[in-house]
């Protein structure tokens, strides 16, 4: 009787089987090996069998899970291109003098790792003996993401070969002094050899593959040919984990990424212990990898495991490797032979039996030492079938032993990542291991000494000849003397002066305006990057379409739906604009590579990301500090920005706090505009600042937060008068008096002064015209485009009197003699306007959109927070009737009549 829960064979394939005997065959040959070999031999020529048809280019799911062994093997490795016992010899010198450094820091109590970089040695030093290429060879070199916690191992080097010293490695995680080393990877704080911030774990993949996917971009576009650069990105098992380490591996593939090669350090072990205890991260890492379409590369097995392999004439030993779950092989390295001929031999008879023709000594060899990650030859293998590969990245998977010559105490224990010092013991074991010239008289009073060959060693010589013949050092990071870009025409930001008139124009709208003029300015048009996350016609940027492109290495295979629109959806091979999908982690990482092109290829880009505010610092902040550290240039954009402006969208689109985030990060210029003259000053003073003649004391490494909003309001014409445009960009400027706005106040009137940033300026003019009208008091209004260019400037001035200098801040400057109170008003938490608070000598108070957003109207979404036009009058009367400049019964009279 059929069994209805089993799945019939047409439900497996739905082609018609146009030879069921031919198939019977096949089926019947696989169940005659399976009954006379074992179902293990049946496995293994299934598995041949699909290698052999993906090899053939047959069309077949692919293999996800290859053996636990080296995709290389032994017989297929090429030989070394260099002095493999020199370069066994300065590996040695750069282990000790990282676990050195490290270890004199603790005394100070300033940490440091050494287990990561022990593990991982082999891994940096074959590359750059051999593959990675320096900034001073043609093109821009290659881009190497190095692992964070492997820092103290890049010191070393730059140590060996001369560009740090004694001095500079006894100050690491010491850099108040000025001649300190960064704990990690940190541009900001070592210009000169760090390009990429990566212990933000997860960000270093996920940028890497960006990063590699804007080179392909600049060539592309015709700006500069990089097609030789490579990406190199080092990661550890534990930092896959993180969502980002594998968000865009399906974007690397689908575009052919060959110029990227991950290469993750698989010791087995995250922070606290295995990364998978009971299961296998290499075998889990190379089935997402593959499923994604990556070429994967397996680097396991030293050669010491040549000989039990050759020994495995039953497959036994292969079967054993793939079912031993992590945290066991973490306790082999740990334990002595017999424990490991008894767990890992005993069980399976035919390694019984193997075992009985090897000694203990190759035994804990194998278990304890022999790596794939930790010889030379193995990786340099790896390495060179990675960039030879084409069509698909790379990524490598190395085996390594966490704390590698660290002796004992340190190798494979779950706690190493926070060991922080070796004993005088274990560094003199740990120099007889790596054979090193140095005497125990060296060691004066317990402290450990630096080594080094001397700058004229053959080391020494070899190392930098090595890094002469690939292009000069590495890591390294280049500021190119670029000459400044040619300022825009005046006459484009111009044109924002005279207003919209009686036309309604969001400053959204306005914002991509300005831009669509820019892009098509013949010096530096072709300079701008556009980037979206699919949302371009929410933001009116469907009409930049055909005229700049959407960039896809494939250009445009089909003919798209709206071919006979004008703003039809096109694609191109040099498109210009990056609309990277419902991705903000992948817009943000297209910004951060294009931000820092200046640096990494000499190019300088102007790129532009605009998004949902709300989806913005508060989803990705941790990328925008990533920015910062990386010190890029560029223009963030907000868009359909502030609490109570997005209609409908309810709480998860209604961003009143992200002016807060903002602030959080020093190399954010954050701005509110309000009207479109000041989007276009502001644009225009970036430009100046970033990309052309910034002013003495200026840093160019900033990027702008610009906050631009979909509410369609008349665009007012920029008021006359000096000192506006400095106003716009310090933060603050008088927009109008109740006597320019023709509002005719008594002589006597009271008077307050209201600060409007963003879309509240117009519920503050209106607020203004009620007071006067219905109230008899003149205000004066003010907008504030930036609250936090204020406080910082407010801050300096502070420290400034510290330093015994006078200084007053310029929002105590602006608003000196302003008579009457005044009154804040933004859209966003009352925490953003109360960023100057402490520093307007009038007296102060604020209103904002505090606590969670609501889908409603506009107006009542206003009248709900109290920032509505009626409610900055009723906070207004309330101000002035606390000074006794307005009878106390009118706050009250104006709540009853506005419904409040």
């Amino acid at each position: 009787m059929t069994d209805p829960t089993a799945i019939q064979p047409s439900e497996l394939d739905q082609l018609p089987d146009r030879d069921p005997e031919e198939t019977a065959e096949w089926q019947a040959s696989l169940d005659a090996v399976t009954q006379a070999a074992g179902p293990h031999r049946a496995a293994y020529l299934m598995r041949r069998t699909l290698e052999r048809a993906e090899g053939n280019g047959i069309a077949l799911p692919k293999l996800l899970e290859t053996d636990y062994v080296n995709t290389i093997p032994t017989s297929a490795e090429p030989v070394v291109d260099g002095d493999e016992e020199m370069e066994h010899r300065i590996t040695a010198w750069n282990r000790w003098n990282a676990a050195a450094m490290v270890t004199r820091g603790s005394k100070y109590g300033v940490g440091g790792h050494i287990a990561t970089f022990a593990s991982a040695a082999w891994l940096y030093e074959t590359g750059f003996n051999h593959f990675f290429r320096g900034k001073e060879a043609d093109g821009s070199g290659d881009q190497l993401y190095i692992q964070g916690h492997a820092s103290p191992g890049i010191y070393a080097r730059a140590f060996l070969d001369g560009r740090l010293t004694e001095h500079h490695l006894d100050h690491f995680r010491q850099e108040s002094g000025g001649n300190g080393l960064p704990s990690y990877p940190h541009p900001r704080r070592l210009p000169w050899l760090w390009e990429f911030p990566t212990v933000s774990m997860g960000l270093g993949p996920l940028s890497a593959i960006y990063q590699a996917r804007f080179n392909r971009y600049l060539t592309s576009r015709g700006i500069k040919d990089v097609s030789q650069s490579h990406v190199w990105a080092f990661l550890g098992d534990g930092e896959m984990d993180e969502p980002e380490s594998t968000a865009a591996l399906a974007l690397a593939s689908r575009e052919g990424l060959d110029n990227l090669t991950f290469v993750i350090n698989c010791n087995l072990q995250r922070l606290d212990g295995p990364v998978r205890a009971n299961f296998k991260i290499v075998q889990e890492l190379e089935a997402q990898f593959r499923g994604a379409g990556w070429n994967v590369v397996k680097t396991l097995w030293g050669s010491a495991w040549d000989e039990l392999f050759q020994l495995d004439t039953t497959g036994a030993l292969v079967r054993r490797l793939r079912e031993v779950p992590d945290a066991q092989v973490q306790t082999y390295q740990t334990r002595d032979a017999a424990y490991i001929r008894q767990d890992f031999f005993g069980a399976d008879p035919a390694l019984v039996e193997m075992a009985k023709l090897i000694g203990d000594d190759k035994i804990l060899e194998c278990f304890h030492l022999s790596r794939g990650g930790h010889e030379s030859r193995k990786v340099y293998a790896a390495y060179r079938a990675a960039v030879s590969h084409k069509g698909a990245p790379t990524v490598i998977l190395a085996q390594t032993v966490k704390g590698h010559t660290l002796g004992e105490g340190f190798a494979s224990k779950n706690a190493n990542h926070q060991m922080k010092k070796l004993s005088t013991d274990e560094f003199k074991q740990m120099r007889d291991l790596l054979e090193l010239p140095i005497s125990d008289s060296q060691f004066v009073d317990g402290v450990v000494p630096y080594g080094h060959p001397g700058a004229d060693s053959p080391e020494v010589r070899y190392l930098q000849e090595r890094r002469a013949a690939l292009g000069g050092p590495a890591p390294a990071r280049r500021t190119h003397p670029l000459a400044p870009l040619p300022a825009p025409a005046d006459k484009t930001f111009a044109s924002f002066d005279k207003g919209s008139g009686s036309q309604n124009v969001a400053t959204t709208m306005a914002f991509v305006r300005l831009v669509k003029d820019l892009v098509r300015d013949k010096q530096t048009g072709r300079r701008w990057v556009p980037i979206v996350p699919d949302e371009a016609r929410t933001f009116g940027m469907e009409s930049l379409f055909p005229s700049l492109g959407i960039y896809s290495p494939k250009g445009q295979t089909y003919e798209p739906v709206d071919r006979d629109q004008l703003m039809y959806y096109k694609e191109a091979k040099d498109g210009q604009i990056l609309n990277e999908g419902i991705t903000e982690a992948g817009s943000m990482a297209d910004f951060i590579a294009a931000s820092t092109a200046y640096s990494t290829h000499g190019e300088a880009m102007i790129p532009f990301y605009i998004f949902y505010s709300m989806f913005g610092w508060q989803r990705t902040a941790d990328q925008m500090w990533q920015l910062g550290d990386q010190l890029g240039r560029g223009f963030l954009v907000g868009a359909t920005a502030g609490r109570t402006t997005l209609t409908g969208e309810g709480l998860q689109h209604a961003d009143g706090h992200s002016p807060v985030i903002a602030a959080t990060n020093p190399a954010a210029l954050t701005y509110d505009p309000a009207f479109a003259y000041e989007i276009a000053v502001i644009v225009k003073d970036g430009l100046r600042r970033m990309y052309g003649e910034a002013a003495p004391g200026e840093d160019p490494n900033v990027f702008y937060y610009l906050t631009v909003y979909n509410e369609p309001v008349p665009q007012p014409a920029k008021p006359a008068g000096l000192g506006i445009d400095e106003g716009i960009v310090k933060g603050l400027y008088r927009f109008n008096t109740a006597e320019s706005a023709d509002l005719s106040p008594a002589a006597n009137a009271p008077r307050i002064q209201l600060l409007g940033s963003g879309t509240a300026i117009h519920w503050v003019l209106q607020a203004q015209r009620l007071l006067a009208e219905e109230w008899g008091v003149a205000a004066d209004v003010w907008s504030a485009t930036s609250w936090t260019e204020l406080r910082r400037d407010a801050l300096e001035a502070d420290a400034a009197l510290l330093r015994g200098e006078e200084r007053v801040p310029f929002v105590r400057q602006a608003l000196h003699g302003a008579e009457g109170p005044v009154l804040a008003v933004s859209d966003y938490m009352r925490q953003v306007p109360d960023q100057i608070a402490q520093w307007v000598e009038q007296d102060y108070s604020s209103l904002g959109a505090d606590g969670f957003g609501l889908s409603d109207t506009r107006d009542a979404a206003r009248r709900h927070f109290g920032v509505d036009a009626e409610s900055i009058v009723v906070a207004a009367l309330a101000q002035l009737a606390r000074r006794g400049e307005v009878k106390a019964t009118a706050v009250k009279e104006a709540r009853e009549r506005y419904g409040l």
